[in-house]
């Protein structure tokens, strides 16, 4: 009873109307309790609710005005302009209504220990699909995952080789077809080594979700961990996954965050990896623990353990879509199978370097979550429970942000340039309605992931990914099972600074913008009367330039010449040199090639000298004694690469560099630290924006002059190829027609 009076007084303040002053106060007087309340929210389930439900009715007031007071008829040109914009709006705020309910009240799952007697303990299949890696990466996360403490004799790693299938190694190009036994040579006589089982398959059919069911018609283990080739787990991986599989006969998987050790591009060329949080931090964070509670986590695809039986009930992982994962969690949820999420990283992941490459990895996400929603809408659904329904709704329809983000970027030039009437409001209605909606959306926002995703830094992502991702849904909606699966390159070096082949739609976008401006300018002393309309669309306008600013700056890609990314590191240890001096040292940063070292006195090295580092492998549980070669001195500080002697090195070398998910945790923890206030955050990115712009057109000036030098040079050699050919033309001509003597 009591929450039914609660919610008929909510209604009843989101529908009454009132008068533009009474709203202004009614709006800002909400604002300024969310100001306070934000301040308390997290100390009480109610509270939280409070702060949600206030910030939620600001928002509806406003939509309620701007669906009954702004969308008058002018001609027909504005009228369907303003009913896409307006369209556009409405989807932002069903997500942000939502993101509001699937993450009201966070799960935060206790690890559940395992049985002491290991007799109880299931048998593991670890599994690591593979295309096209390099194998130096197969090995490191193969060794990882024979790294894994756990029950002797119940786990298996087996390599799911797709590269050196039949159909690939029976190619009737006879180079392919070559490189395909080569690779299955390799990769075989590689796992033998090593200790981990190779499988491979007849055909490449249905990509990765194919590959996994094909190892699972030769496997037997109760439970199926993944792992992508690139995505290396920590030693105690499975003593913190496993134990809910034997506590839950229901459960069906256990899904971890993915974390990663490399920037994505736009940290990479913005230069600020591990100074904000990462993208992907927000979903794995926070959302995740939302979708646990309304019991709809699902399987990200990788880091994950699932249950052989319920595999099998659904005939194995789905392949309708390219998204095989989500789609399978679906299914199993529908058949009334329980999933739990584990937010601690215990991977140390690749991401996509380059642009091209975020563009690929993030249209194919985009294409699958929009073939689930077509091919299996969750609303529909049968045996999902309602909230069930609603949470994996949002996941899928959350990916139609590239309609919306194009349509806010192209609104503001539909007035200023073409003088449409999308938004028929006034600034006093703008001040009493819009900008206090927006103020709580921000404000909502920042609350529930400023930890993990500072205020406008997804407006930027969004837009990053709007113009190639919005055609990738135009295709699936016109063929939902016509995309493919397309492998996101990793590991990509570059020597150069360049700018991005996939930059020209932006350069449009940037030049609108710009364009749009001038023309705002010239509305404003040309139409006095509409000058409330020209400033808040001018407004707006800005706040779009402050964002393609920051595209531009992710699109100059910067060089990338380590193979292995370097994390930080406080592990100590004793440096001994190749004549036995021996010195105290402290790490800097590591990877699983190599380190830098700071010592705690001055050591005298020679260039390219042996070295052996003794130092305590929390993974192991151990001292080790590694071998390394000096790569460089400044001072008391070294970089060296490690030279393991022996396969049980090279075991001791991955376990220290990726074998302690503490580290992990700490880094985590590092960035998460670095919340910012609202202001801060929009100067943070204004600023970044600013010097990613300037450094953008400068690179841009500097190629167009390089190519303006190669075309003279060209036109040089051309004209003097074209002198000498005349010489020789006329030459000839005079010599024909010389006299001869008799």
């Amino acid at each position: 009873m009591v929450w039914s009076l609660l919610a008929l007084t909510w209604l009843y303040f989101a529908w009454v109307p009132v008068s533009i002053s009474s709203q202004a106060w009614l709006a800002w007087g909400l604002v300024l309790v969310l100001v306070v309340l934000k301040r308390f929210a997290d100390r009480a389930a109610l509270l939280r609710l409070l702060f949600l439900c206030l910030a939620a009715l600001v928002t509806v007031r406003y939509m309620i005005w701007r669906a009954t007071s702004t969308l008058g008829f002018d001609d027909p040109v504005s009228w369907l302009a303003a009913v896409l914009l307006f369209a556009a709006e409405l989807y932002g705020v069903t997500v942000y209504g939502l993101g509001l309910f699937i993450n009201v009240l966070p799960l935060r799952r206790p690890v559940l220990p395992l049985p002491a007697d290991r007799r109880l303990w299931p048998t593991v299949d670890v599994f690591v699909p593979s295309y096209n890696e390099d194998p130096e990466i197969l090995e490191t996360t193969l060794i990882a995952a024979l790294n894994m403490r756990y029950a002797p004799g119940k786990l298996k790693v087996y390599l799911l080789d797709d590269g050196g299938t039949e159909q690939k190694r029976s190619d009737p190009d006879p180079a392919r077809a070559a490189a395909a036994q080569a690779r299955l040579d390799t990769l075989r006589a590689l796992c033998t080594r090593i200790g981990a089982h190779y499988l491979t398959r007849a055909r490449n059919e249905h990509a990765k979700a194919g590959n996994i069911n094909a190892a699972l018609q030769h496997t037997r283990g109760d439970l199926v961990v993944i792992f992508d080739a690139d995505h290396v787990p920590t030693a105690d991986f499975l003593e913190r996954t496993v134990g809910g599989f034997v506590a839950d006969p229901k459960l069906f998987l256990v899904q971890t965050p993915h974390f990663f050790i490399n920037p994505d591009p736009l940290e990479h060329n913005w230069k600020i990896f591990g100074r904000i949080p990462s993208e992907n931090e927000m979903f794995y964070n926070v959302i995740q623990h939302g979708l646990d509670f309304w019991e709809a986590s699902f399987f990200c695809g990788s880091a994950a353990v699932l249950r052989r039986e319920a595999l099998e009930e659904v005939g194995g992982v789905s392949g309708d879509s390219i998204t095989e994962d989500a789609e399978t969690a679906l299914s199993l949820h529908a058949r009334g199978w329980r999933s739990a999420y584990i937010n601690y990283p215990m991977i140390a992941g690749l991401q996509p370097e380059t642009y091209s490459g975020f563009i690929t990895q993030r249209v194919r996400w985009a294409q699958g979550m929009l073939q689930i929603l077509l091919l299996k809408n969750p609303l529909t659904q049968r045996g999902l429970h309602w909230w069930q329904r609603l949470a994996y709704f949002n996941s899928a329809f959350f990916w139609f942000f590239p309609f919306a983000r194009v349509a806010f970027m192209l609104a503001p030039a539909a007035y200023l340039i073409f003088g449409l009437h999308i938004y028929n409001a006034n600034l006093p209605q703008f001040f009493a309605y819009a900008l206090p909606h927006v103020v709580a959306a921000v404000m909502a926002s920042d609350y529930l992931f400023g930890r993990v995703r500072w205020a406008f830094v997804s407006e930027l992502y969004e837009l990053t990914q709007s113009v190639y991702a919005l055609s990738g849904l135009v295709r699936v909606i016109r063929s939902p099972r016509s995309p493919s699966f397309l492998v996101t390159p990793k590991g990509e070096q570059r020597d150069e600074e360049f700018i991005s082949e996939l930059a020209t739609p932006f350069y449009w976008l940037f030049v609108v913008a710009i364009a749009s401006m001038g023309f705002g300018v010239w509305r404003w002393f040309a139409d006095p009367g509409t000058r409330d309309t020209t400033l808040i669309t001018m407004g707006w306008e800005l706040f779009n330039l402050m964002l393609l600013s920051g595209v531009m700056g992710v699109l100059l890609e910067r060089r990338q010449r380590r193979s292995a990314p370097r994390m930080p590191s406080d592990a100590e240890g004793v440096l001994i040199s190749d004549d036995g001096s021996r010195a105290a040292t402290r790490f800097d940063d590591l990877s699983g090639t190599g380190c830098r070292l700071k010592l705690a006195k001055p050591l005298s090295l020679v260039s390219s000298a042996p070295l052996k580092l003794e130092v305590f492998i929390p993974a192991l549980k151990r001292l080790a004694c590694l071998h390394m070669r000096l790569a460089w001195q400044r001072g008391n500080e070294i970089g060296a690469h490690f030279e393991p002697v022996d396969l049980d090195e090279k075991r001791q070398v991955v376990a220290l560099a990726y074998g302690d998910s503490e580290r992990w945790v700490a880094f985590r923890r590092h960035r998460e630290a670095m919340e910012r206030s609202i202001p801060a955050a929009a100067w943070f990115l204004i600023r970044h924006g600013a010097v990613g712009l300037i450094e953008h057109f400068a690179q841009l000036s500097r190629v167009s002059l390089h190519q303006l030098h190669g075309l003279i040079q060209r036109g040089r050699l051309l004209a003097w190829r074209a002198l000498r050919q005349g010489w020789r033309a006329a030459s000839a001509w005079v010599l024909d027609r010389a006299p001869t003597q008799s």
